[in-house]
């Protein structure tokens, strides 16, 4: 049923991951790069650049061209479908192979491409990956929040990205940014606190990169849907995140969903930290359609809900895996992927493969571990593997 691993040297995978056998250029960030990207608190546009950017600009570079086709994933009611068929998301969280990838100098093709690799030998269909960890490489702000650089390093780290998707069949779920940019201990918390609340910055962050990135990445099929934050929960509850109000996240998700469904047929979401702020039977659901439409337009909404879910929450909001998301207070009138979970289950008294077989059984439309490659405590592929393998083979075979 599966294929074969496919392990590209990496010679051959440098030539492939750019057309005309280009290959961008890598070399280390500096300190000093970093320290002056990251730190540009006034207003002005940051003006370092990285070597490999530099090098990047001075030589022709034509991006690639995707497949556009039956593997395009829409919305159907409460289901996933491509190919006519129900999609369910046999999925991973694949964050960063190191951190701030894209557009950074020690980013690294063979990684992804032997990585998707293995993920389709187990039966994954889709990986959530950070394509902005805290906001130091690739989109750079001024101090009013304005967007004032994207490299074409991070362009071009991001071509590699999906063309490796797209060869091993991973849907990707884009992770624009996270609830770390906002940070006390980010370089740049300060430039992203106040791009968050101006509505002028907002608009620039989506003119200026959101949309050139669906622009690009549309016609990539496995480009499945935009996580417009990771965990804005703590940008709200937590003081190092500076605590910033509900209404000024929504305006960014209004604003920043209508962009992308305007620009390209991408499904958008946004990674709950907690159910809480994703149902009205809580705090409130702070992306609902009428709260998103109310402070942007007809297009402000989310196709589809992806709340986090770890053993910690279970004495506050119950367990999602015991039920449908019905059952968890969720609204029903959406598809529902449960975003993140611990890939290492020995917490919980529960085995990975119950849980995946239980959200499949229950009516959840997938479920996205953390983590396939072991970035933290949480666990990694080998955890997965048997959870994702039993639903490929078992539940999703005759599809």
């Amino acid at each position: 049923m599966y294929r074969g691993k496919y392990i590209l040297p990496a010679a051959l995978l440098l030539s492939a991951c750019s057309e005309n056998g280009q290959t961008p250029a890598v070399t280390e960030l500096t300190s000093e790069v970093v320290e002056t990207v990251g730190s540009a608190d006034t207003a002005g546009t940051t003006t370092s650049q990285t070597a490999s950017e530099t090098a990047a600009s001075e030589t022709e570079y034509v991006p690639p061209v995707f497949v556009s086709g039956a593997a395009r994933v829409t919305v159907e009611g409460t289901k996933f479908m491509a190919d006519g068929k129900e999609l369910w998301i046999n999925g991973v969280n694949t964050p960063w192979d190191k951190w701030n990838d894209f557009g950074n100098g020690s980013f690294d093709p063979d990684f992804w491409e032997n990585h998707f690799a293995e993920l389709e030998e187990a039966g994954i269909n889709a990986s959530r990956v950070w394509i902005n960890c805290s906001g130091f490489i690739g989109v750079r702000l001024n101090g009013k929040g304005e967007v004032t650089h994207v490299s074409e390093k991070h362009w071009r780290d991001l071509d590699c990205l999906f063309q490796s998707a797209e060869r091993h069949h991973i849907y990707i779920m884009a992770t624009l940014i996270s609830f770390d940019h906002f940070k006390d201990s980010n370089l740049g918390h300060k430039n992203w606190r106040n791009m968050l609340t101006t509505p002028e910055s907002i608009k620039s962050f989506s003119e200026k990169y959101v949309i050139p990135f669906v622009k690009r990445y549309d016609s990539c099929d496995y480009l499945w849907s935009i996580d417009l934050c990771n965990e804005p929960d703590w940008i709200r509850e937590n003081e190092e995140c500076g605590k910033i109000d509900w209404e000024y996240i929504s305006d960014y998700f209004a604003e920043t969903a209508a962009a992308i469904h305007e620009n390209s047929d991408v499904l958008v979401t946004v990674g709950m930290g907690m159910v809480k702020y994703n149902s009205d039977e809580y705090d409130g659901n702070y992306v609902s359609d009428e709260l998103l439409k109310k402070l942007g337009n007809e297009d402000s909404y989310l196709d589809f809900y992806s709340p986090h879910y770890y053993f910690w929450m279970t004495q506050n909001w119950g367990d999602p895996f015991a039920g449908s998301p019905e059952d968890y207070k969720l609204d029903g009138t959406k598809p529902v992927v449960i975003g993140e979970t611990p890939a290492d289950t020995s917490e919980g008294g529960i085995t990975l493969k119950e849980e995946y077989s239980a959200a499949y059984d229950n009516g959840w439309n997938g479920v996205m571990a953390w983590t396939s490659n072991g970035v933290d405590g949480c666990g990694d592929l080998d955890d997965i593997r048997p959870a994702a393998e039993y639903i490929a083979e078992e539940k999703l075979a005759d599809r």
